[in-house]
């Protein structure tokens, strides 16, 4: 074929995806206000760079090794990935079918039952809002706690300690230069993506590969201990340790809702998005299985010593490289881990953007503009890591206070990624399938999937140890309870309060028939449409 048609042909291609990504986006009731710069790979190498792997184990091995030991790191690692495929693919079906920023609580206002749907869509933008922000805070928190990792390796004879307020100013430090690097426009950041996956997936196999060869023989496990060995450091009974351990694989691999608040970004988004969420999904479960087996078979046998370490992994590739080979591994864990931040900052950022368009946070009408020199939301970046550097104050409380911030993320989003799920069954609505789509294996898949959340929502809602005292309660249900408590109290509250003038999802284009699959507006009910237009007009 000839170069230059064959370029017409590519070219034809991509406006034709653009166009149908445009249609599909104004079908569910949005203009398009973003440029659509990810690619399918970029659009799966933000859900993946988010996850993190190494970096992100290293950040929750503390949590994983005093409740089961290797046991629990290699077996809970399987059990706690398979379930979260699940909650995966049942996400999947629904970005698929609606791809938009919004995401979750758009899926449940046009999901759930007219006598519900405002409310429901509230509870869940809040809890996807502080979810998002949790973790963003877990991310950069565990950044900071690496880099003094680092220091403390590498000061005389290991003596350097890190306060609390240190650690926090270093915390401070990369929140703002997140919020530096995601005011960029959406090209850079799109490029930047493929860069992080390669380097994440080459730190992973140059530990499963470099540990177990440089590991010395007092710190070799034999393959009976390695996946067999079950050590109870924290006093709840065996079983429920084994479950609480299931905190590392599921903060971990967590907060792949982020592929879905680029989806306005994405080319091609009803099918990348899914198949970003399960790609990354999966292909973590594996490398991060082998990760921890690697760990269970380097790592000795005297588990209570590397807990009491600054940095638990960094102990174990200190006791393995020495110290100038864990400085050198280390620095990329530290980047890596930099890198999660990064792109969880610009997922966040997306999903206030989203809700603060339909008018539903406070200060919508500051939060919801578009830079037009950067072509991003500008202010719901610095409203995330301002919101982020609040919320790692908590680590003046106590280690268990700032601690709560890793359940948090996993708690909140479980109760904004159940919701939409269970409300495609029990609602009122017609849903209409994506490109993505499990048959007839969507309502099991979907029951198992919310049935998991929720009990595992409540599990982390308990203290680290059965005997605790107010410094080491779990304050997970203090920080989400009490922003779900205030996002009702606002909802509630008269004359000025959500439930006078919040109606989901306001649209952005004039609706026509194509907006069809738009149920969420209710289209018969003229009134709420000039109230939608009412608001839209705040909002701007």
């Amino acid at each position: 074929m000839d170069p230059e048609a064959k370029a017409q042909g590519s070219s034809g291609t991509r406006a034709n995806i653009a166009a149908a990504d445009e249609a599909l986006l104004a079908s569910l009731g949005y203009k398009q206000e973003f440029r659509r710069e990810f690619s399918g790979l970029e659009v799966f190498g933000i859900a993946f760079s988010i996850i993190g792997l190494l970096p992100s184990i290293a950040s929750v091995l503390a949590d994983s090794i005093p409740n089961g030991g290797a046991s629990a790191m290699v077996w809970g690692w399987v059990v706690a990935s398979f379930f979260i495929l699940i909650v995966g693919m049942a996400m999947a079906e629904l970005a698929s079918a609606a791809p938009t920023s919004g995401g979750l609580y758009f899926w449940t206002h046009s999901l759930s039952s007219p006598r519900w749907r405002n409310l429901l869509a509230w509870i869940v933008g809040y809890a996807n809002t502080i979810g998002s922000i949790a973790s963003v805070a877990s991310i950069d928190w565990g950044c900071a706690v690496q880099v003094m990792a680092a220091a403390n390796i590498g000061s005389p004879n290991q003596t350097f300690a890190a306060t609390s307020g240190e650690t926090y100013g270093v915390y401070a430090a990369i929140l703002l230069s997140h919020a530096f690097i995601c005011c960029f426009g959406t090209r850079v950041l799109a490029r930047l993506q493929t860069v992080y996956v390669v380097l994440n997936v080459l730190l992973c196999l140059a530990v499963i590969i470099a540990l177990p060869a440089a590991t010395p023989k007092e710190y070799r496990n034999t393959a009976s201990y390695a996946l067999g060995n079950f050590t109870n450091l924290n006093g709840w009974t065996n079983g429920y340790a084994f479950i609480l351990s299931f905190l590392a694989p599921l903060w971990t691999i967590c907060s792949f809702d982020s592929s879905v608040h680029i989806s306005e970004e994405a080319s091609n988004a009803a099918t990348a998005v899914p198949w970003a969420i399960v790609y990354a999904i999966g292909i973590a479960g594996v490398l991060g299985w082998a990760i921890n087996v690697a760990l269970a078979f380097c790592m000795g046998t005297d588990l209570e010593a590397i807990v009491a370490s600054p940095q638990p992994m960094a102990q174990i590739f200190f006791n393995s490289f020495g110290q100038k080979g864990t400085l050198a591994l280390w620095a990329f864990v530290v980047l890596v881990q930099y890198m999660m931040g990064s792109s969880m900052v610009l997922a966040a950022s997306r999903q206030s953007f989203a809700f603060a368009r339909d008018g539903a946070l406070p200060f919508s009408g500051w939060l919801y503009r578009m830079n037009g020199i950067t072509g991003t939301p500008v202010n719901t970046v610095w409203f995330v890591c301002g919101a982020s550097a609040l919320l790692g104050l908590l680590a003046f409380a106590g280690t268990q206070a700032i601690n709560a911030i890793f359940t948090l993320s996993i708690v909140a989003l479980y109760v904004a990624y159940a919701i939409p799920i269970a409300a495609r069954y029990l609602g009122d609505n017609d849903f209409a399938p994506g490109p993505f789509n499990l048959g007839r294996f969507s309502a099991p898949v979907a029951f198992v999937a919310v049935a998991w959340m929720t009990f595992m929502g409540i599990v982390f809602l308990f203290p680290t140890t059965p005997t605790t005292d107010t410094a080491d309660m779990n304050y997970t249900i203090v920080v989400l309870g009490g922003v779900l408590v205030l996002s009702l109290v606002w909802y509630y509250f008269p004359k000025y309060g959500g439930v006078h003038w919040f109606t989901g999802p306001v649209a952005t284009v004039e609706k026509t028939a194509a907006n069809s699959r738009r149920g969420s507006l209710d289209t018969d009910d003229r009134a709420h449409e000039k109230l939608d237009a009412g608001v839209s007009e705040r909002s701007v």
